[in-house]
């Protein structure tokens, strides 16, 4: 089995800044998406330094374990950004969110902090892989109301949970078993926000109908797709999005 991913952020319709960055690291079958907050710099700052240490993390550590070796990159990560702060007042508050998959032998596991998504579609279904750590999460688990009727939520972008923000981050780890042809997609609420989960569905099948099939060149165009689409639905907020298939 090998793995074909690929990845594009764009500063979307109404933005000054991209606050989101990409880590795309086939040397460590590691991918991930980041949604940085904090001012004017202080997004682009968190998400890029995020983006950065990850791969320098993996090349640096000796721990094998995949689950503490994830946690342990994302409190590394919360370290550093809380230590960067503390020397720039401009930066005081800043944070990212983080969804990151990594490829270990017949399992992948997904680290998340945030409210960026992992996604599954396992023989033409959707499923999240993530939980995201926000207000309105809360609220759905609570029953309050649909998972669709939380897309409208004005508190939507409100997070309970973020990398940079508290000394002391929790870090979700979920392993997945990897079964031939399964697509993982990681994206950034400028997505997931604009754009539901049956539209997701129907884009990536679209232009990736038989996954043993697909080439570098279908997955970049299937990523193209999911952001157009959220450029069509009104572009607020930066968009990222990266596709990573299991390939036959």
């Amino acid at each position: 089995m090998s793995i074909i991913t690929a990845g594009h952020s764009d500063i979307g319709l109404k933005r000054k800044t991209n606050q989101d960055s990409l880590c795309l690291s086939p040397k460590h079958l590691f991918f991930a998406v980041a949604d940085g907050m904090g001012g004017h710099q202080g997004g682009d700052i968190a998400s890029q330094t995020a983006a950065k240490l990850m791969p320098e993390f993996f090349d640096e550590t000796t721990e094998e374990e995949p689950e503490s070796k994830l946690t342990a990159c994302i409190k590394h990560i919360n370290k550093n950004i809380l230590e960067i702060a503390a020397k720039n007042k401009e930066l005081a508050g800043m944070g990212t969110t983080i969804s990151g998959i990594q490829y270990k032998g017949p399992n992948l596991y997904v680290v998340n902090v945030g409210d960026s998504r992992c996604y599954l579609i396992h023989e033409g279904q959707l499923y999240q892989l993530s939980r995201d750590h926000s207000l309105v999460q809360e609220k759905v688990s609570m029953g309050i109301y649909s998972r669709e009727m939380a897309r409208y939520d004005e508190q939507k972008n409100v997070l309970v949970r973020t990398v940079g923000f508290d000394p002391d981050v929790d870090v979700d780890v979920f392993r997945y078993k990897v079964c031939k042809n399964d697509i993982f997609i990681l994206c950034t609420d400028g997505l997931h926000g604009l754009v539901g989960d049956q539209a997701i569905l129907d884009i990536v099948n679209q232009h990736l109908p038989d996954p043993a099939a697909v080439t570098m060149d279908t997955v970049k165009q299937a990523v193209h797709a999911l952001i157009q689409k959220a450029l069509d639905n009104g572009g607020k907020d930066n968009v990222s999005v990266i596709i990573s298939v299991a390939h036959a």
